[in-house]
């Protein structure tokens, strides 16, 4: 099943999901592996090590440093990877509310993570994006 390219039902059909828990961005030096007990959402492997996105207990419970504290919304749409425009609307829509939000390409779905405390704010945001009331 190929994913939307159109802008306006990417926008309209996103729904946006705020998954339980709290999440955090940390980091395992060189080509270590994520300790045991830690099972990231999202891993990047930059030349400085690997990036994790992980439940904040299982990164308390490894000992692995913080400093961003996340709330995690998935954007119900199937996008293409190839669709343009999608994370520059949402990016402007949360940016004129002073949020910041790192964006994650899945394969079915994009990923935003905004900061903990405002990530009901960040759903309602989206959701009037979606109707057609913010950015226009």
């Amino acid at each position: 099943m190929s994913g939307e390219r159109d802008l306006s039902k990417l926008l309209s059909g996103m729904r946006p999901e705020l998954n339980a828990g709290r999440y955090v961005y940390a980091t395992v030096e060189g080509k270590a592996p994520a300790p045991d007990g830690v099972d990231p959402v999202v891993t990047v492997r930059e030349p400085e090590g690997l990036t994790l996105v992980v439940r904040q207990e299982e990164a308390d419970a490894a000992g692995l440093a913080y400093e961003y504290v996340a709330g995690w919304i998935t954007l119900r749409v199937h996008s293409a990877l190839e669709a343009v425009g999608l994370t520059a609307a949402i990016s402007q829509a949360l940016a004129q509310a002073g949020l910041s939000c790192n964006v994650v390409a899945g394969y079915h779905h994009d990923h935003l993570f905004v900061p903990y405390e405002r990530a009901e704010e960040a759903v309602r945001l989206l959701e009037a994006l979606a109707e057609g009331v913010v950015g226009e």
